[in-house]
């Protein structure tokens, strides 16, 4: 099956509402490629400043968490509807940052995934071993856990829509990258663990991403592999580099 790549910046907590117009901006036409989905995931703040200015243009503005809740007493969250509301189409959840910093669980993960797909939100589903647990052998059955738990009572055709993003933490804001043979094997792990789930016409459609210190000179060859369908890039996403990373044929 032919899976059509993405490639999303993940911009974390960088950039003012002015800084993140001018960003989108400059990065307009260097991001130009009718083959990729290219996904901006800016801060809330940013959002909609962000969606006036990539009018017109290939790129798709994201969040970059949400909550689980339509509403309510829950100062400081954004929900679903908001995000719908505002024009996004895409939100990364269960990021290692929000899972080490903000105390989100599996079962939390698992609640926003099930909230996104009521909302038709894309999300972008994040897994990712620490250096202790590859070092220990561990990683595989980590990630196992992490993507079974995260797809509890998804349905078969919502979990072919999602987009599962694959980021050692070890390798994050490091600048130590994977290699392209231990990127492929956790990323077809993945998708082997979604067969195991579904069956493998969703295994097959289901697009995984590589992420941590995603280059544009490691980009070729990571999302040269046959499990890799793009990147989930964070540092490189703040300069013109990504157009390099996103026109990486």
């Amino acid at each position: 099956m032919s899976r059509r790549m993405i490639i999303a910046g993940n911009w974390k907590m960088n950039k003012t509402p002015s800084e993140a117009v001018a960003l989108v901006n400059e990065l307009k036409p260097l991001v130009k490629n009718d083959e990729v989905d290219v996904v901006f995931c800016v801060p809330a703040i940013d959002i909609i400043p962000a969606m006036e200015a990539a009018k017109g243009s290939n790129i798709s503005i994201g969040a970059e968490n949400m909550y689980f809740e339509e509403s309510g007493a829950y100062t400081g969250e954004i929900s679903p509807n908001m995000l719908v509301d505002a024009g996004v189409k895409y939100v990364i959840i269960g990021h290692s940052e929000r899972r080490g910093y903000f105390a989100e669980t599996d079962e939390t993960v698992n609640k926003k995934v099930l909230k996104a797909f009521e909302h038709d939100l894309t999300p972008i589903i994040c897994c990712g071993e620490s250096l202790t647990q590859r070092e220990q052998g561990v990683t595989l059955d980590f990630i196992r856990q992490q993507i079974k738990i995260a797809f509890l009572n998804v349905s078969a055709e919502n979990a072919a829509k999602a987009v599962i993003a694959y980021e050692p933490i070890w390798a994050i804001g490091t600048g130590k990258v994977a290699t392209s043979e231990q990127a492929q094997e956790v990323c077809h792990a993945i998708r082997c663990c979604i067969e195991d789930i579904y069956d493998k016409e969703v295994a097959g459609a289901i697009r995984i991403q590589y992420g941590g210190s995603v280059s544009a000179s490691s980009a070729p060859e990571l999302f040269a592999m046959e499990d890799i369908d793009g990147g989930l890039v964070g540092g490189a996403s703040l300069k013109a580099d990504f157009g390099k990373i996103v026109n990486y044929k």
